[in-house]
């Protein structure tokens, strides 16, 4: 699996063929699906169909062998368009024609302009792949060169293929340094898997849940001597996973192995699930995520390995989604933790959600009030996609597991029909101020820091550090200003840093160490668990940039 799911894959597939009829498609349509008459079984799931004119495709292919043809939410005019159906059962040998008008992004394939395109299909069974991307559990064709448009022929795309298996999480592919490669051995020596039945949710759930993880043990570890150690939980952004947290475990064992890091015990903590990161905060549509680390999991490794067992030993560290979690968490429980380090966090307070002011009166998630999009990414100044762009290909690519729809399963209450209220219309960008206002009493940081802040204060003042670049990739800093300023008019003391220039994806980087901030980190948390500790003495490597996993 490439990220623990806890709906299993078969009811989310059920549960996605309720939410919508399967399609009608034209049987005119060029386009046609096939399962092979060979195959053992029906198969059934959200069918994307990709289309990507065929000179593109050339270009980007390997010694002009077309291998994929994938859509982006931040590409071109010239790049890939995807359609999307759902099919309730597809029968061994059956053909289907494609409907690649009434679900397309970002344009019905009939408005494509006329020639040559490579096509391709793939049956999302699991209904996963808007979190996760393309996996062992599709079912694939192979990209075939077809014309579209009025001198189109038929065509049927044979579902035969299948993308291989995860292997073993530890043998990290080449884009990873030979260094980290061959560290990795004695890394996976002193790490432990995570694999935890929650209490809490399993009866939410009515079934077993699992949470997953790892713990990374420090060099010299010795369960059975007297030391103990403070203790890093961590855990990562928007698409990433158990298995995509073996990068970091790698990185804090060498790094302490080598001195460039305190010695700790690392908690990786995986936030992914079937509706997208449930950010470890209690959701009437995910669950008591929050209460199940905090009075489950945390005491269980507490009694399990030699940790420090008191708020002055435990830290928070995250990026991106993962920041947002840290930022609640500590929020959240502040007699637990003894400070978060989150680093260019999901947008914290709700009058500025990645750049938008969701209180506004006539809210419009799509559209300004002058009639201008929305962005939502940027790069070097130049904006890469819009709100809108974003939103309607993850509409296209399913219900379940986008970037946004995820914010909507953890903020948003639960409709009539038994899942979240969506927070914007998807046609027309409208926001539902209800929606908001539920969003905004229950999980805006600010406004909870604002209001609750007599309360809070005694075990949470100084423990909040935030760091974000100001030209950072999806307008995140507009919110940490905004965080911060809440903070300033309360007179709490708190640590925000805004790096110049720095962006969503290299707010970590100081020279050529990819990992400096979280070096720094890392020592500001030691100090705190044990006052005068020294760091060994470095070589400075220039201007403080950023990265994280």
């Amino acid at each position: 699996m490439r990220h623990a799911l806890f709906l299993h894959r078969s009811s989310l597939a059920a549960l996605l063929l309720a939410l919508c009829a399967c399609a009608q498609a034209d049987t005119s349509a060029p386009l046609r699906v096939q399962l092979p008459a060979a195959a053992t079984a029906s198969a059934a799931g959200r069918l994307l169909l990709f289309a990507e004119p065929a000179a593109q495709a050339l270009a980007k292919a390997k010694d002009g062998n077309v291998l994929e043809v994938n859509a982006s939410p931040f590409g071109g005019a010239d790049d890939a368009s995807m359609a999307a159906m759902d099919i309730a059962r597809l029968a061994p040998g059956q053909s289907l024609a494609v409907d690649t008008d009434t679900l397309a992004w970002p344009t019905s394939f009939s408005k494509l302009a006329d020639g040559e395109y490579y096509v391709q299909a793939v049956l999302d069974v699991a209904g996963d792949d808007n979190y996760g991307g393309r996996g062992a559990d599709d079912i694939l064709s192979a990209p075939v060169k077809v014309t579209l448009g009025k001198a189109a022929t038929p065509t049927t795309l044979v579902l035969d293929q299948r993308l291989p298996a995860a292997g073993d999480p530890w043998q990290l592919p080449p884009r990873f340094s030979e260094a980290i490669r061959k560290a990795a051995p004695a890394a996976k020596a002193a790490t432990r898997e995570i694999d935890f039945i929650s209490p809490a949710l399993s009866a939410f759930w009515g079934r077993p849940i699992h949470m997953h993880g790892w713990v990374v043990l420090p060099p010299g570890y010795d369960g059975a001597a007297p030391a103990r150690y403070p203790v890093l939980y961590f855990t990562h952004g928007f698409g990433g996973n158990q298995r995509g947290l073996i990068g970091t475990a790698v990185n804090a064992y060498t790094g302490m192995q080598s001195g460039e890091l305190p010695p700790m015990i690392w908690v990786l903590l995986d936030e992914s699930s079937a509706t997208g990161t449930h950010e470890f905060a209690d959701s009437v549509n995910n669950g008591p995520w929050g209460q199940a680390l905090t009075e489950e999991l945390i005491p269980h490794l507490e009694s399990t390995y030699r940790m420090d067992g008191k708020a002055s030993g435990r830290f928070l560290n995250g990026h991106s989604s993962g920041g947002w979690a840290t930022l609640w968490l500590q929020v959240r429980y502040p007699k637990l933790f003894g400070g978060t380090w989150s680093t260019s966090p999901d947008s914290s307070v709700f009058d500025d959600f990645c750049g938008i002011d969701l209180y506004a009166a006539n809210a419009n998630v799509y559209r300004k009030p002058d009639g201008s999009p929305y962005p939502i990414m940027r790069d070097k100044g130049k904006v890469q996609a819009s709100f809108e762009q974003f939103a309607r290909m993850e509409e296209t690519t399913g219900p379940i597991g986008g970037q946004l729809a995820s914010f909507e399963w953890v903020f948003s209450p639960r409709g009539t029909d038994g899942r979240p209220t969506p927070m914007f219309d998807r046609g027309t960008g409208k926001v539902d101020p209800q929606v908001v206002a539920y969003w905004g009493a229950h999980y805006d940081i600010g406004r909870i820091l604002r209001t609750q802040w007599p309360q809070l204060e005694p075990d949470l003042d100084g423990k909040l550090h935030l760091y974000v670049g100001t030209a950072d990739t999806f307008y995140l800093d507009g919110a940490a200003y905004k965080l911060k300023a809440v903070l300033d008019g309360l007179g709490a003391k708190s640590d925000f840093r805004f790096v110049p220039g720095r962006t969503h994806f290299d707010l970590y980087v100081e020279g050529s160490d990819r990992q400096a901030l979280m070096k720094d980190i890392a020592w500001q948390m030691y100090a705190i668990a044990r006052p005068g500790a020294k760091r060994p003495a470095r070589k400075p490597t220039g201007k403080l940039t950023a990265h994280a996993e």
